[in-house]
Parts: C-alpha cells; sequence; structure tokens
C-alpha cells in the first residue's frame, strides 16, 4: 500500500486515542481543580499541562487556560479538539481505504465540537461526548474495515498512544498526589470493575498501579498495549529471523513491554515515574522507528509532547 495512506492510517489510530486519553484525564482531574485556591490551581494547572506535553507561553496559568489548552484548541495536536481534527484531516487523504462508517463518524465528531459550552460543567459533558465518540470510531474501524494491512497500521498507533497515554494518566496523580484517590483514577481509565473483578480483597494503591500498568487482560493497560503493538508488527513484517530484530519499532517495543514485565520491585510506588518516563520514550522511540521504515516526510507529524 502506498506509504502515504500508510502514514494517514497511523496517525488516525493515534490522534483518535489520543482525543480519547485526554479526555478521560481531564475528565477525572476537572472537579478537584475547581474547587482549589487560585495559587494551587494556577500551579496545578502548569504542572499537568506539562504532564501531557503542552508548554505554556507563560507561567501564570488558569483553570480556564487549562481547558482550552487540553480541550478546545484546535491548532494544537496534544488538546482534544486539535486531536480529532488531526484525526478527520488524516481520514480524509486516506477516503478510499477508511470505510464510509469511519469517515462519517469521525466528520460527525469534528462538526459536534462546537455545541458544547467552554466552562467547568460544559467541558465536564464534552469530555464524556469525546469518550462516546471515540468509542464508536474504533468500533466502526474494527467492524467496517478488513483487518488487512491498512488495519494493522491503524491499530498500531492506536495501541502505541494508548500506551504512552496510560503512562501520562499514571503520571498525573503525582500532580494531585495530595488527594486524588486510585479509585478515580481506575475509574478514568474504565478500569474500576475489572480491577475489582481480578483483585477482590486485595485493594491499595500498589495493587491498582500494577494493574494499569502490568495486567496482560486488559486492554488499557500498558502492557496489554504495548503487546498488542507487537503483534502488529509482526503482522506488517513477518519475515522470521532466527537472531535478533532488523525492526528498529519491534526490538524497542519489546525491550519496553519484557522490562515492565520481568521486572520485579518492592515498591511500585516510588519507581512509578522512572517506569513512566521510559514508557513515553519508547513510545515516541518506536513512533519515529515505525516512520522512518515504512513512510516518507515522518518529520511532518510528530507530536511536541513526546518524550525524546
Amino acid at each position: 500500500m502506498l506509504s502515504r495512506i500508510a502514514e494517514s492510517l497511523f496517525w488516525i489510530g493515534r490522534y483518535v486515542e489520543r482525543a480519547d486519553g485526554t479526555a478521560r484525564i481531564l475528565d477525572v482531574h476537572l472537579e478537584r481543580l475547581n474547587q482549589m485556591p487560585l495559587p494551587q490551581q494556577r500551579e496545578t494547572s502548569r504542572q499537568l499541562l506539562g504532564v501531557m506535553g503542552s508548554r505554556p507561553e507563560q507561567d501564570d496559568i488558569d483553570l480556564s487556560d487549562l481547558l482550552q489548552a487540553l480541550a478546545y484548541d484546535r491548532t494544537s495536536a496534544t488538546s482534544i479538539a486539535g486531536a480529532l481534527g488531526a484525526a478527520r484531516e488524516n481520514a480524509r487523504r486516506a477516503r478510499e481505504t477508511v470505510s464510509s462508517s469511519v469517515w462519517e463518524s469521525l466528520n460527525t465528531t469534528w462538526y459536534g465540537l462546537t455545541q458544547h459550552r467552554k466552562d467547568v460543567v460544559g467541558t465536564y459533558r464534552f469530555c464524556h461526548w469525546v469518550v462516546e465518540r471515540t468509542a464508536m470510531v474504533r468500533g466502526l474501524s474494527d467492524t467496517t474495515m478488513s483487518h488487512d494491512e491498512s488495519w494493522q497500521f491503524l491499530v498500531l498507533g492506536r495501541s502505541l498512544e494508548r500506551a504512552d497515554m496510560t503512562a501520562r494518566m499514571l503520571s498525573t496523580h503525582d500532580v494531585h498526589a495530595a488527594g486524588l484517590s486510585w479509585v478515580n483514577m481506575l475509574r478514568c481509565a474504565g478500569a474500576y470493575e475489572s480491577f475489582l473483578r481480578t483483585r477482590r480483597a486485595s485493594f491499595g494503591d500498589q495493587q491498582a498501579a500494577e494493574f494499569l500498568l502490568l495486567d496482560r487482560l486488559f486492554p488499557r493497560s500498558i502492557v496489554y498495549a504495548l503487546s498488542d503493538a507487537e503483534k502488529c508488527l509482526t503482522q506488517l513484517n513477518p519475515a522470521y529471523q532466527r537472531v535478533g530484530f532488523i525492526n528498529d519499532a519491534s526490538r524497542i517495543v519489546g525491550q519496553a513491554r519484557t522490562f515492565l514485565e520481568f521486572h520485579q520491585t518492592r515498591d511500585l510506588m516510588s519507581e512509578l515515574p522512572e517506569h513512566m518516563e521510559r514508557v513515553q520514550k519508547a513510545c515516541a522511540r518506536a513512533s519515529d522507528a515505525v516512520s522512518r521504515t515504512y513512510f516518507s516526510q515522518a518529520d511532518e507529524l510528530s507530536w511536541v509532547g513526546e518524550v525524546s
């Protein structure tokens, strides 16, 4: 298939997942931010923007600036509106490959962005609407597109972005360490019920972090997302290698996954920031490797928020 089509599909997967992940993170932090004193609100907003990869031009950031930067700024691919706009534009470029249902869903979502109030209550509803719309796009892509190379590129982008966004989600816990519970963090990832069924009587910060980081069966865990990315890379380049991996992306993703799975620690919480930074760097390097291998003009679609 044409490299430009493969590239557009890869970035559709990434941008849709980015909008979903950003909406989930913003949703879980919105109420606490609104209740903070103004000085603490400004400091926390600035820190949260940093975690999400946005570089504010000024230090004096308030809640309205945060909402604009993460939800409504159509000029930035780190915001929800910007990511959905970029996904729609890539779907337009790959119109002959994506299904009509996927295109219509992205197009309808784009035109629905202007129908929401930009205050705290409006943003809360906006985040829930985005989660529902992105779930629809993912479901339609999985059920109306042939699971050939084009779909593999889309899922590859989705998986790398999901691992990255879950890492950012876990990183935001440090921003609100004074009061944000892991119950809210699990709900943010849609993992609360699955976590309770898996862990039952064992419940705490350590167990919740392990679930979101290492669970092999929950789709939003980092290990699951990296495993999905590995499977896609294998399908795209099925050549059997007796020694090592020539494909840089497979090597990077595999190393990141195996490090997490086989690294034993007695205190995961103290090492969590280090693990999250490693995951974000691995996702950024794997994305670059995929671009070098399969796409041309790879630098045009880089994300400023990626850890390099």
